[in-house]
C-alpha cells in the first residue's frame, strides 16, 4: 500500500487525524481519545492488518508528552507511525493498547516507570525497572535526582 493509499484510508475513517512529517513511514497524529480506536481499526482492517506493535515509546517535549507507536503488518509488509500528545503534564493519561497488542503491556509499563504516564485499563501498570519506592520519573525534563555527581 502506498503512502497516499494509507493516508486516504486513515483519513477516510478518522478525518480529524493530522499528517506528520516522517519521511520513512506514513505518520498520523491523533488526539489521545482517538488512539485506541485508530489502533484497533489499523489492526482489524483487511487492507492494513497491523498485527505487530514494533515499538511504543514517549518523549517529554515543551507541548506535552509525545507517545509514539510504530506499527507493522507482517502479512502486507507496510509500516505506519502514530503519535499523540498528552498536554496535561500533571496528569498524563491515555487508554492502553495492551488489549490490541500484548507487547504493549511491557512498553507501557516502561513508559509509566520512566515518564509517569498512566495507561487506563492496563492490567498490571507498575514499575518495571525502578524500585516501587522510587520517587519521580527519570525521563521527565523536570526530574531532579537525589544525588549530585561531582567532577
Amino acid at each position: 500500500m502506498t503512502r497516499e493509499e494509507m493516508t486516504a484510508l486513515v483519513r477516510g475513517k478518522f478525518p480529524d487525524v493530522k499528517l506528520g512529517s516522517n519521511k520513512q513511514f506514513p505518520e498520523f497524529i491523533a488526539a489521545p481519545d482517538q488512539i485506541h480506536s485508530l489502533c484497533t481499526a489499523l489492526k482489524e482492517d483487511a487492507q492494513t492488518k497491523m498485527d505487530y506493535l514494533f515499538c511504543e515509546t514517549a518523549a517529554d517535549r515543551k507541548d506535552g508528552f509525545h507517545l509514539v507507536y510504530h506499527l507493522t503488518s507482517s502479512a502486507l509488509g507496510h509500516c505506519v507511525m502514530l503519535r499523540t500528545v498528552l498536554t496535561d503534564k500533571a496528569k498524563p493519561e491515555v487508554e492502553t493498547v495492551g488489549g490490541i497488542w500484548m507487547a504493549a503491556e511491557f512498553y507501557e509499563r516502561e513508559i509509566f516507570d520512566l515518564f509517569g504516564i498512566q495507561f487506563a485499563h492496563h492490567p498490571d501498570l507498575r514499575r518495571i525497572f525502578l524500585d516501587d519506592d522510587w520517587v519521580g520519573y527519570p525521563l521527565r525534563k523536570d526530574y531532579k535526582d537525589s544525588f549530585t555527581l561531582e567532577h
